[in-house]
């Protein structure tokens, strides 16, 4: 089960971008999106060209805005959209599919902000996300993946000295966050395979950071530890173009 994330920055402008030709050499049996800034109807529009997937969308109520999708080639048994909190359900942020031996759940987790207007809220997000999948896990094991918007120690980004407290992705109140969920028997894929590797799923558009790889490891594959003795490998595909973000992959046995 080869399983793949990517924030594509709108899924209309990455479909112009060899998306297509991208997935086609990864062969992912699921494609988890986020950020497609488009509504439901346009995501299917979209891909209408990539065959054999069955296709879930989860739109904003602002056009243009957010947004996430699961692209299956297994149908799932159900699929279940938002976390049942109205305050955080306008954004089209989160998907879970129900799948026989786990619930596998795409995140766009809400950004801080550049002047960190949004940091109180990222912190009412982080707790209520982690309840919502305590709650799938009381139930089976859980497979998260997305851009959780966070790097969470100082290998994870280019420079973190001059981010730490300072920047939307590196405070404090933030890494909490994600601490919390690999408190609650969640393990980092990436990390259980690459314990000291610094490699980074995204970079700004600004100054050459691609280029000159100043990036930061925001986008992740969580697994509940019961799951930990399934996996065969997980990867950053920062040779793939096409957003400012890369994707990511986990492979299962």
């Amino acid at each position: 089960m080869r399983m793949v994330s990517w924030n594509v920055n709108g899924i209309r402008a990455v479909m112009k971008k060899d998306f297509l030709f991208s997935m086609g050499k990864i062969a992912p049996d699921v494609i988890c999106l986020q950020e497609t800034k488009a509504q439901d109807d346009q995501v299917t529009e979209a891909l209408s060209d990539l065959s054999g997937y069955h296709i879930y969308s989860n739109s904003a109520v602002r056009k243009g805005y957010s947004g996430t999708a699961i692209l299956s080639r297994q149908e799932p048994l159900s699929v279940n959209y938002d976390i049942g909190i109205a305050e955080h359900d306008q954004e089209g942020r989160v998907i879970a599919a129900e799948f026989p031996e786990y619930f596998l759940v795409t995140v766009y987790t809400p950004n801080s902000g550049s002047e960190l207007k949004r940091l109180s809220y990222r912190q009412e997000w982080d707790n209520s996300f982690l309840n919502h999948l305590k709650k799938l896990a009381s139930i089976k094991p859980v497979i998260v993946c997305g851009d959780l918007n966070v790097a969470n120690t100082d290998i994870d980004l280019a420079r973190p000295r001059e981010n730490f407290n300072r920047s939307a992705g590196y405070m404090q109140q933030e890494i909490d966050g994600i601490n919390n969920l690999l408190a609650a028997d969640f393990v980092d894929s990436y990390r259980h395979f690459n314990p000291q590797s610094r490699k980074y799923s995204w970079w700004s558009y600004r100054a050459g950071a691609r280029e000159r790889n100043v990036g930061w490891r925001i986008d992740y594959f969580l697994v509940s530890d019961t799951l930990v003795n399934r996996l065969k490998s997980a990867d950053i595909l920062d040779h793939i173009h096409g957003s400012d973000h890369c994707p990511v992959l986990l492979e299962l046995k």
